[in-house]
Order: structure tokens, then C-alpha cells, then sequence
């Protein structure tokens, strides 16, 4: 049984002008998300900056988000680190708390072989009963999850989809020819309809925080068979989905946040704001959209 089909938002977290964590504000926009057809959301991933939070703070995060929305909708906890015994301690919290899933990215900065990519999975698949959606993103780690690696963490009985965020689509055929028991999804919001073509389940979406109604309708309209409207919907919103790219993601997406009135709040450094040539060409796509 998949995860989730359709739209997985990798939702951001706000913050209050003291770099607090804003639960009230985390609340308004879960309640929002079920509300305009979200299905699923993944919380402390990448766009959620999960890599600046304390580790008490994801916890809280994962938690308030499973209380909030209450087994609505399917909620993956993101609890990948480059140490295997920190993740291995979020996943067994996820679990205790209610969380329906675990992403969990490949090892970053120290890296490891591909022996120690296997055995940081295994740790975890071994000891949290879980579906793990393994995460590919080997621009922001160093680390590629070859389609051959793919095929032996296949093996595993918790590794049950893999978010695959490289841009290759010719990997992600491979994926799918080497392993068809894993799940698929997008990780680029550019490559929806491509990887729905392959049998992909889905998307783990930037763009859907802020058009959380629209990635559905691009899932669910090509799984209902009308490919043509799912590729329109994608093509018509290609050039504010790039926008959101023109910095490091969150950066681009907060701010378009705001901008809609959202008050998402700021960033955690490293991250800073936008640079005003940056926010000129993200604001003038947000108009042609008519989300300005």
C-alpha cells in the first residue's frame, strides 16, 4: 500500500520574528492544506530547513503536526541525517508519536560507501516498524542512490518509495524497470507529469505550499486518464515553478509566502532573503499566475 498518491507537500516551517518555531501559524497552514485537497504532508524535509533545527524541535514539529491533523491525511516525518544513530532516534519518536512514514535522505557531508549507505538504512528499517521513503538529492549531498543501489535497499521490507529529487529521468526509468515493488515520486515540481508517466505515484511538492489545490489537480487529473489537462496545469505553471528555484529552496517559496499574505516568517541563517533582483523576477511570475 503506497503512502500517499498524489500531492506530498514538503512543507515549510514558520517562524516568529525571535527565530522561534511558530506553532500557531504551523496549524493555520496544515488546517489549509487539508482544506484545499493536500495529500499528504512531509514535515522537517529540506524546504522545512530541516537541517537547523534542534532535534527537539523536529520533535515537536512531528508531533503537533500528527495531533493536528489527526489521521486526515498521511503525515512522513523527515528524520534523515548524516548521523545514522540520530536518525534512527527520530524514526523510533515518529513512531511512538503517530507519524504514517519516514523520509529519510542518504548520509550528507561525511557521505560513505556503498556499503554504509545500505547499513544507514537498514539501521532504521531494522528497528522502527515504518514505511521508509528513501530521498535522492544528490545535488544537496554528494551521494547518488545508483538504481542499482535502489534494487538492494528493494530488499528491505520498510523501504517502500524513494523521492527522487536528481532531475534524471533516465534514472528514475531505471528505478522503475530494476525495482517496480517502490513506490515513486517526484522530488522536482518541474518533472510531475514525466515521472506520473512511468508509473510515479506522485510528488513530493515545493509548489504545493503555495498552490497546494493545483499540484493535486496535476496528480489526480492524470490519474483519472486526462493526461492532457495534467500536462496543461503543469506546462501553465512551469515558469513560476522555476522561479521558485531561482535561489536555495525555501528561500524563493517563504517569500512568495509572505508575499500572498501567509507571514510564514523569515529564515535560519545560513539562509537569508532573497536577493531584490531575484524577488523582481519571482513577484512579476506570481503576477502572471494572478497570485499577485
Amino acid at each position: 500500500m503506497s503512502l500517499f498518491i498524489g500531492s506530498g507537500v514538503a512543507i515549510v516551517t514558520p517562524f516568529k520574528e525571535n527565530g522561534d518555531i511558530n506553532l500557531d501559524k504551523l496549524e493555520e497552514l496544515l488546517i489549509w492544506h487539508i482544506q484545499n485537497n493536500t495529500d499528504a504532508i512531509i514535515i522537517c524535509g529540506t524546504t522545512g530547513e530541516g537541517s537547523t533545527l534542534t532535534d527537539n524541535e523536529k520533535k515537536e514539529l512531528i508531533k503537533t503536526t500528527v495531533e493536528i491533523v489527526n489521521k486526515k491525511i498521511p503525515i512522513i516525518a523527515g528524520v534523515g541525517t548524516n548521523n545514522t544513530k540520530k536518525s534512527l532516534e527520530l524514526s523510533k519518536f515518529s513512531k511512538e508519536v503517530g507519524a504514517d512514514g519516514l523520509l529519510v535522505i542518504t548520509p550528507y557531508y561525511n557521505k560513505t560507501s556503498k556499503n554504509g549507505l545500505f547499513e544507514h538504512f537498514k539501521t532504521i528499517n531494522d528497528q522502527v516498524d515504518l514505511p521508509i521513503m528513501a530521498y535522492n538529492v544528490p545535488s544537496r549531498t554528494g551521494m547518488n542512490i545508483s538504481p542499482e543501489m535502489l534494487f538492494e535497499l528493494s530488499k528491505l521490507k520498510n523501504i517502500t518509495s524513494i523521492k527522487e529529487a536528481s532531475g534524471n529521468l533516465s534514472q528514475a526509468i531505471l528505478y522503475r524497470k530494476l525495482c517496480p515493488n517502490i513506490d515513486l515520486y517526484s522530488g522536482n515540481d518541474d518533472q510531475i507529469v514525466p515521472f506520473m508517466s512511468i508509473g510515479g505515484k506522485g510528488t513530493v511538492t515545493v509548489l504545493g505550499n503555495i498552490l497546494p489545490r493545483i499540484v493535486h489537480d496535476i496528480t489526480h487529473e492524470y490519474i483519472n486518464g486526462n493526461v492532457k489537462k495534467s500536462l496543461d496545469l503543469q506546462l501553465k505553471y512551469l515558469n513560476f515553478i522555476n522561479s521558485l528555484f531561482i535561489e536555495t529552496n525555501p528561500i524563493p517559496i517563504k517569500t512568495a509566502l509572505n508575499l500572498i499574505g501567509k507571514n510564514v516568517g523569515n529564515f535560519r541563517l545560513p539562509l537569508v532573503e532573497i536577493d531584490p533582483n531575484n524577488l523582481d523576477k519571482l513577484k512579476n511570475e506570481m503576477k502572471n499566475i494572478n497570485l499577485l
